[in-house]
């Protein structure tokens, strides 16, 4: 997996999130965020100890990077949209997708964002789980090349 800028987060994910998801309540401007913990969450996925990665798979880099945007609160609202949309964009550059209905998808992002920050090892095995059962190939590169 390739490291997600803040940059890309901004004019990728944050303006899709801004955009396209309507809730009751709207995302404030991206300069309101709060200073570090969004840079401190992209980060996070790449950290070494002992120069062994701590997250060494694409599956784990997603979670655990789902999991800190969710739960982290990098922004003052639309922080499950923003998240998920990052989620989102990270798929796609891996030719990845999921396949999962709507409903199931919300439903797991408020389960994240409301588990107790004290189980943090479980959630984030459950999230490489809930990925590895619905991320499936996004065929549509492979169609593009083929034609």
């Amino acid at each position: 997996m390739d490291r997600i800028t803040v940059r890309e987060v901004e004019q990728i994910a944050f303006f899709i999130a801004q955009q396209k998801f309507s809730f009751d309540e709207p995302i404030p401007d991206f300069t309101t965020r709060y200073p570090g913990i969004l840079e401190s969450c992209l980060e996070t996925p790449f950290q070494t100890f002992g120069r062994k990665e701590l997250y060494p798979t694409f599956i784990s880099k997603l979670s655990i990077l789902f999991y800190l945007m969710t739960k982290n609160h990098p922004f003052q609202n639309g922080n499950k949209r923003v998240a998920m949309t990052t989620l989102f964009f990270a798929l796609y550059a891996e030719n990845k997708w999921l396949k999962v209905d709507a409903q199931t998808l919300y439903n797991f992002a408020v389960w994240i964002a409301e588990s107790p920050s004290n189980a943090k090892d479980e959630v984030v095995r459950y999230i490489e789980k809930f990925l590895k059962t619905y991320i499936v190939p996004l065929d549509n590169k492979k169609e593009n090349k083929q034609t």
